[in-house]
């Protein structure tokens, strides 16, 4: 129970961070967070722990947690998630089979109807289990295991920036566009194809918690 609360209160505070309702530089103040939560300290303590592992939040000997994930970090970890996603769709190209096609031509069907009737948290689960797809055509274990780390920020990005229509309308024609290229196992197209769509979208992140137009301004 102490593990599901802990994971509870890690997830509600990660997703404060990345979507920039807790700002880089803050001080969490524990108890009013705990107060607001409905919890004690001791579990909130542990997700602070948890979050420092992960690179999101500081802490200080008796001077308390900061929020440390800023635009500098989001745009690294936009550029990780482009560099292996590209390498994965690559891989995918080169050892797609018939199976693979099968399952995301479904899924692209499956984000079509959710598209229409705007259905934002079945996109996001579609658009998981379409990139989940790929990692499994590309045959990958090394770069699937890297890729993991970062599944959590991977997430809350996709909840923030498919919460506007166009782009999830944007997010759609990109997918379609990348199985295409997958399709005609076109390697060079599939890694092109994956790198710009995982950029925009981290770019579009960034814009909306920190006010960047692109990354690397």
């Amino acid at each position: 129970m102490l593990k599901n609360l802990r994971e509870h209160v890690h997830g509600l505070v990660r997703k404060a961070i990345i979507s920039g309702r807790l700002k880089a530089g803050e001080k969490l103040n524990e108890r009013r967070l705990a107060t607001e939560l409905g919890i004690s300290t001791t579990p909130l303590k542990e997700a602070l722990r948890q979050l420092e592992a992960e690179g999101l939040v500081r802490t200080e000997a008796r001077r308390g947690s900061y929020v440390t994930f800023n635009a500098r970090q989001a745009e690294e970890m936009t550029l990780a998630r482009a560099a292996l996603e590209s390498m994965i769709a690559r891989q995918a190209a080169k050892h797609i089979e018939k199976s693979h096609v099968l399952r995301l031509s479904e899924t692209l069907e499956q984000m079509k109807s959710a598209l229409l009737v705007a259905d934002l948290n079945e996109l996001i689960a579609l658009n998981e289990k379409f990139h989940d797809a790929i990692h499994e055509a590309s045959g990958c274990q090394y770069l699937r295991r890297l890729q993991s780390n970062q599944r959590m920020y991977n997430h809350e990005t996709r909840l923030l920036v498919l919460a506007e229509a166009h782009e999830r309308e944007r997010s759609f024609r990109e997918h379609t566009a990348i199985f295409e290229a997958i399709n005609l196992r076109d390697q060079d197209l599939a890694e092109k194809r994956m790198r710009e769509h995982v950029m925009t979208a981290g770019e579009e992140h960034v814009r909306r918690v920190f006010g960047s137009q692109a990354l690397g301004d």
